[in-house]
């Protein structure tokens, strides 16, 4: 099983709507470092979800229910999409600036490449987030 991030703006895509919506799909990606990430998801992987631009925090995980598909944003049979379900929410957000003052998370790439909308995490990093959020720090 892999891990991933996926970043949404609130505004345009929050985790209530989504978890309100049960499933969606995650189109509309145009970067080609996270289109291969989306190309290599398999159902079941783990993914954090991230609020950016407002709150820019992880606040829960979703599960990936299917594997990447032709985008239905493009004509491009380049870009793909996958669909993802909520999974359950963190019990406390895990904010940038928590991610950005642990030694252990120096290396994520949520740090590395920022405008990075879809990236894999590697699993020390997904698990010590998943710690953040249910510690009383």
């Amino acid at each position: 099983m892999n891990h991933w991030l996926v970043k949404s703006e609130p505004v345009k895509y929050s985790w209530d709507k989504f978890v309100k919506d049960g499933i969606t799909f995650w189109d509309g990606v145009r970067n080609y470092a996270a289109r291969n990430s989306l190309r290599e998801m398999k159902k079941g992987d783990l993914v954090l979800f991230y609020h950016s631009n407002e709150g820019m925090e992880v606040v829960g995980l979703a599960k990936v229910a299917k594997e990447h598909y032709q985008d239905p944003t493009s004509d491009d049979a380049n870009w793909v999409a996958v669909d993802l379900k909520p999974f359950k929410k963190l019990k406390k957000p895990v904010t940038l600036a928590q991610i950005k003052a642990e030694k252990k998370l120096q290396g994520i790439a949520l740090v590395r490449i920022p405008r990075l909308s879809v990236m894999p995490v590697k699993v020390e990093e997904f698990d010590y987030i998943l710690e953040l959020s249910e510690s009383k720090k």
